[in-house]
């Protein structure tokens, strides 16, 4: 298995670089890329990033903004996170099986001390309760790709100060705060690991994964990228992760929204319903799904605004697809429903 390193650390080049190396045939998965990040946040595929950060704050302290490809909740990052990816072949992971994906890393954490470390809920790594790393997955053209966080020594304050979090989202986990929900793994671990530098931290995760004694040796499994290959990484970076439109959307007026947190995420749908059909449709959320939810909202628009014609669409559809580990019940019901 190879692996990048990348020497970038801005999101919008790094998420690039995923997305080139995910999409073209340079490395056969499975391989792994780990970089570090300056401030930024990054949101879902299906969020509405002026609800989920708090733009002042980010403006003031110069946190980068963008938006990935894969579904789930916005996340902050700082020089004291440092993120892998695992790109691997669709046929080899069940879609949503975090658990099964990064396992590497949560026995390389064991094996440095921090034996309590587990993966909890859908997509979290915690330890005594507390999340220390968030993780998304899409799937494209035969391919699963999965990236996560890991706090190593993340100014936790600033999470807080960074991102809004829904307050619904908050109530259904029963906790008062994010400060509340996040740690730093540094404490957990022996104390010879406690005072590394994140570049330090990723290399002695590398040297466990790949079962070797010294990062020179894992190195020569680690993939150089070419000129051609930063070329096309450009190319990337400025249609997708430097674009205004996707990272924050033009969002239309809506008339009627309908919010319900689930446990395997928040379904957030905004209608604009004229003459009694519904003329534009907006879900939002931090879901994950195979399918492009844009096809749930095409499918519905011009549809009667009543809870039988929207209901007789929503079964043609495999709702699974686009919003997964949801009751199909429920996702009709949240959507249908007349108040």
């Amino acid at each position: 298995m190879q692996y990048v390193a990348m020497k970038s650390h801005d999101i919008r080049r790094n998420l690039a670089t995923e997305q080139y190396l995910m999409n073209s045939d340079q490395i056969k998965p499975p391989f792994m890329l780990f970089y570090i990040e300056d401030s930024c946040i990054i949101v879902g595929r299906n969020q509405n990033t002026l609800e989920e950060i708090n733009q002042k704050y980010c403006e003031e302290h110069h946190v980068t903004i963008t938006r990935r490809l894969s579904g789930g909740g916005a996340m902050y990052q700082d020089m004291g996170n440092m993120c892998f990816s695992f790109v691997v072949p669709a046929d080899q992971v069940k879609f949503g099986d975090f658990g099964e994906l990064v396992k590497p890393v949560v026995d390389a954490l064991h094996d440095m001390g921090a034996t309590g470390a587990e993966v909890n809920g859908r997509n979290d790594i915690t330890i005594d309760g507390k999340k220390f790393s968030g993780n998304a997955m899409y799937s494209r053209h035969g391919k699963t790709f999965s990236h996560g966080t890991l706090m190593y020594n993340v100014n936790t304050d600033t999470v807080a100060d960074a991102l809004q979090v829904p307050k619904d989202k908050i109530e259904s986990k029963g906790i008062k705060s994010v400060r509340s929900r996040v740690t730093n793994i540094r404490p957990y671990l022996r104390p010879e690991f406690q005072n590394l530098t994140t570049e330090e931290f990723r290399d002695e995760l590398i040297k466990r994964i790949w079962k070797v004694d010294s990062i020179e040796d894992a190195q020569v499994n680690e993939y150089q990228l070419t000129a051609a290959d930063e070329s096309a990484i450009d190319e990337i970076e400025n249609k997708w992760y430097k674009n205004w439109d996707w990272v924050y959307g033009r969002s239309p007026e809506f008339t009627v929204k309908k919010r319900r947190h689930f446990t395997s995420g928040t379904i957030d749908a905004r209608f604009l319903i004229e003459h009694g059909k519904i003329a534009n449709l907006k879900i939002y959320g931090d879901f994950f799904g195979t399918g492009d939810v844009h096809e749930v909202e095409e499918a519905l628009t011009g549809v009667e605004y009543s809870p039988e014609a929207m209901t007789k669409v929503l079964n043609q559809l495999d709702l699974q697809k686009y919003f997964a580990g949801s009751d199909t019940d429920e996702v009709i019901q949240l959507l249908t429903i007349q108040e």
